[in-house]
């Protein structure tokens, strides 16, 4: 063989690895997982604006109920929020207290919050008082809430969000580099 094919070839071969390589980045980007920024402090203190985060867009099972997901609250809007309530649930604040089907739940990711708060942050409503009226979360749909409750347009101004809306869970943390967190791991 000749050394100009055998740079046609190398040259070739090199070409073809990059289409390769780009194809499976495309596919990761759009299928499986996603960078995303905060926007915005609805989510402080677990999520700071400007965080950037990984989503994962695999839908292996179902979305579990304090979750941290992305979803579509737009045709140009993502927001990021807490599922608080799956379908069937009965979700109901009782003095900042979280009531899902009469059963009281702690809330932990907001004990900082509520140190900082001399009121509530979440305060009294019933889910018939959100957009909607619905007794309880209608099949298909969740219930979220951010947890910075004074400063989160959520469920309670823009209804029951439809699991169809979903883009993933928010997974890691990875940029600042001194924020390094895994999300989700309840």
């Amino acid at each position: 063989m000749t050394t100009k094919m055998k740079n046609k070839n190398e040259t070739y071969e090199l070409i073809k690895a990059l289409i390769i390589g780009g194809i499976l980045v495309v596919l990761v980007r759009f299928f499986l997982f996603s960078p995303i920024v905060v926007d915005g402090e609805s989510m402080v203190p677990t999520l700071l604006d400007e965080d950037r985060m990984i989503v994962n867009k695999l839908r292996i099972g179902e979305y579990d109920r304090f979750d941290i997901v992305v979803f579509h609250a737009s045709q140009r809007k993502d927001f990021i929020k807490r599922i608080i309530g799956l379908p069937g649930d009965r979700i109901e604040y009782k003095n900042d207290k979280l009531y899902i089907n009469g059963e009281f739940f702690e809330e932990p990711y907001l004990e900082e919050l509520k140190k900082e708060s001399l009121d509530f942050i979440t305060g009294t409503f019933q889910l018939e008082e959100t957009p909607g009226g619905y007794l309880e979360v209608p099949k298909g749909h969740v219930f979220v809430l951010g947890d910075n409750r004074k400063f989160s347009n959520d469920s309670r101004h823009i209804g029951v969000i439809p699991i169809d809306e979903i883009v993933g869970k928010a997974q890691i943390v990875y940029w600042p580099f001194e924020r390094l967190l895994i999300v989700n791991n309840k």
